[in-house]
This record gives structure tokens, C-alpha cells and sequence, in this order.
């Protein structure tokens, strides 16, 4: 049976650094409203099952309850602890019912917890998040669409998508880690602190991207030597205290929110080219603080592009347009036309 998992976090776009910056939050009714559009995108692309997961805002549930697109609707239970755990959990259970797509509706921390769980997962990643790197900003009804073309085997998944570049890191005595646009370490810093950044912290980043347009970490490589998803590169940036060596960028590390960062230097990565930084201090993947270096210890960094794949939704619409898929289907029964007919008569 063709399925496709739809996999909201409930929490992403709605922590502290937007509040200390000035981004707006995404809320629970957007998400929903985006849910319920890609679960119909996914019903018109041939999806016959969609999975959703339960949490305490009832994001999901509510967006397909009411839901009448000829699909079967599977709700997980995945803890509703709001936390990175339930991804994690609905990732591993999306995995294991043969999912042939993901619609994640996160931010860059949200598809690293996917990434993590599930290497090569079929995504359509939407923005919802804080970092918003990673993520495509499309209509959630054409995501929708492309994850169901796909899943039901109508588009080939490897010619309308890519293995995403990722940050593996390998640190010394312990497990490795990866992020999937910026690797970071901080000094003076903690794990689990979720104000933004304070680039005065920042020592060295490693990026899978280096965006220009983007906000976070990201940019700080981007401004000075871009590099895009398509590129077969990375690009390293040491950094150091104010008033130490290098010049003065200013970047912006948060929406809105613009703060100079003294940069020693920049460079272009080869793929799989190596970065060793070491401690003490911490690291952060995807703008979240995760792991501690302790003094002396070690982590190895590299960019690869051995990331999950990422499904190209213009270029799989594209496709269907030139292969004719969506003429003469047949059409489900939808309230909203009835609900139309009604207000007009």
C-alpha cells in the first residue's frame, strides 16, 4: 500500500531565540492548516495511507479528522513528550510501516533529529522552524503532492530527488553526531541553551551550506564564500574573540537580529575533507548546543553528502506535467466543493 508519513513537530518555530530576536512563531493552527493541505496533496498523488503523530497541541489530528480523500488515516503514539524524542520515535516508526516519502514540517533541528534517526530518508522538508536553512519554502499542497507521486511509485524517487550534504562528526571517545547545515564550537557556552548565539562564543564552523540569504550560521560562511546544496563543497570559518585577529563581518544570526562576528578566516572544504577542532568548549549542530569538548578532547569534522534524500518538488511536478500523470484521474468526494455549492445556492 502506497504511504506517506506526515511528521509536524509541534514545537519547531516557537523557542526562545525568535522571541529574542524578531521573527513572529508559527502556530499550531498554521501547521495544521499546512497538514491538512499536504495530506490532500498526498491523497491526489496516490497515496492510499497516510501516518500523522499524536501530540498534546493535536496539530495532526485535528487537520485530518475530517479528512475525506479516499486514505486511511494511521495516528501514532509517539509519547507526546515535546520533545526531540518524538520525532525521533515517529521517524522510527514511519521507517519501519515502509513510508516511501516524509512531509517534515520543521526547522533544520527538527529534520537533523530525522536525519539522524533515518539516513536516507525520502523528505520533502517544509519550513517551520527557527533555522530555516535545510527546509524548502514551498506550498505545503504541492509538497504533498510530490511526496505521494513518489511514494506510490508514479516518480522515480532517485530521479527526482538528492542525498542533502550533512556535517558527520566524529568525536574522541564517544558516539558521532552529524548536522545538516552547520557544525559549530563555542566557547563559554552550555548545552541546552536556546538563546541566539553570541558570535564573541564563536571559534570554528564547518557548513554543508554556506547561504547568503539565510539567517544563523549559515550566512557568516555565506557572506564571505558562498556555497549552495548543489555544490560538491563545504566551507570551514575560524573565528575569534572581538578585538582579536581577523575583520569585522556583520551577519545576520537570528531573524532580524544583526551582531558582528571577527573572523580569522574562510576557506572551501573538499568532500570529505577533514577539520579537527578540540575543546574545551561546545557543540553546536543545526543552531542547538548538543555536546560538550572537554579540555583537549577532540572532534573530527567533515562534510559528505551522505544526507537524507531530498525530494526536488518543482522538478518532480515538472516531470509529472511532461508525463501527463495527473490527467483523467478520477476525483474524490471533497466537503469543501460541497460546502461551495451550498454557499452559492
Amino acid at each position: 500500500m502506497t504511504q506517506v508519513g506526515i511528521l509536524a513537530n509541534p514545537m519547531s518555530g516557537r523557542d526562545v531565540r525568535r522571541l529574542a530576536a524578531r521573527a513572529s512563531t508559527t502556530t499550531p493552527e498554521i501547521k495544521r492548516d499546512q497538514v491538512s493541505r499536504a495530506a490532500i496533496g498526498a491523497a491526489a498523488g496516490g497515496a492510499k495511507r497516510l501516518y500523522v503523530i499524536d501530540e498534546p497541541f493535536r496539530i495532526s489530528r485535528n487537520a485530518v479528522e475530517h479528512l475525506d480523500a479516499g486514505v486511511e488515516i494511521v495516528t501514532l503514539d509517539v509519547g507526546g513528550s515535546l520533545s526531540a524524542g518524538d520525532t525521533r520515535r515517529a521517524t522510527e516508526q514511519m521507517r519501519e510501516a515502509g513510508c516511501g516519502a516524509l512531509v517534515v514540517l520543521g526547522g533544520d533541528g527538527t529534520n537533523r533529529v530525522v536525519a539522524k534517526t533515518w539516513r536516507d530518508a525520502p523528505l520533502v522538508p517544509l519550513s517551520t522552524g527557527t533555522n530555516n536553512v535545510f527546509p524548502l519554502h514551498v506550498e505545503a499542497t504541492g509538497a504533498g503532492l510530490a511526496a505521494g507521486l513518489v511514494a506510490s511509485g508514479r516518480l522515480p524517487l532517485e530521479e527526482v530527488s538528492r542525498r542533502a550534504k550533512c556535517v558527520e562528526v566524529e568525536i574522541e571517545g564517544e558516539p558521532p553526531d552529524l548536522a545538516l547545515v552547520d557544525a559549530a564550537l563555542l566557547v563559554d557556552d552550555a548545552v541546552g541553551n536556546f538563546m541566539p548565539f553570541e558570535p564573541a562564543k564563536l571559534r570554528h564552523l564547518v557548513l554543508a551550506r554556506a547561504e547568503p540569504a539565510a539567517v544563523g550560521m549559515s550566512p557568516i560562511g555565506g557572506l564571505l564564500h558562498p556555497c549552495g546544496a548543489d555544490e560538491e563543497a563545504g566551507v570551514a570559518v575560524t573565528c575569534s574573540a572581538p578585538g582579536g585577529e581577523g575583520r569585522s563581518l556583520l551577519a545576520p544570526v537570528s531573524p532580524g537580529l544583526f551582531r558582528p562576528v571577527r573572523v580569522r578566516g574562510v576557506r572551501p572544504l573538499a568532500l570529505g575533507e577533514a577539520v579537527t577542532v578540540e575543546g574545551p568548549g561546545v557543540l553546536a549542530f543545526d543552531g542547538d548546543r548538543e555536546r560538550t569538548l572537554a579540555a583537549g578532547q577532540r572532534a573530527v569534522l567533515r562534510v559528505v553528502r551522505e544526507g537524507p534524500r531530498v525530494i526536488d518538488v518543482a522538478a518532480a511536478l515538472a516531470r509529472a506535467a511532461r508525463e501527463g500523470i495527473l490527467l483523467d484521474r478520477e476525483h474524490w468526494h471533497d466537503a469543501l466543493d460541497e460546502g461551495a455549492r451550498d454557499g452559492c445556492c
